[in-house]
């Protein structure tokens, strides 16, 4: 069971990754954000089980950057860097 969560972390940072290769999707997007948070969230979580920390460094501050973006959308500030 604890694979099928973690596949189902993977492809939804995957799926924003993907729309955003493709030009669908903006990275300052709610939606690119929101998938990558929450796909990050799983993952991070299921690192702790394993203790695998250098996957736990990796998804935990991709979840912390992903937030950050968030907020700054929801507080109406524009996206921390733009292109």
């Amino acid at each position: 069971m604890e694979q099928v969560i973690q596949v189902f972390g993977a492809i939804l940072i995957l799926i924003a990754f993907g729309a955003n290769q493709r030009g669908t999707m903006s990275p300052h997007s709610t939606i690119y954000l929101t998938l990558n948070l929450a796909g990050s969230v799983v993952l991070t979580a299921l690192t702790l089980n394993d203790r695998d920390w250098g996957f736990f460094l990796l998804e935990s501050v991709w979840a912390i950057v992903s937030l950050y973006g968030l907020v700054r959308i929801a507080r109406g500030l524009p996206p921390a860097a733009s292109h």
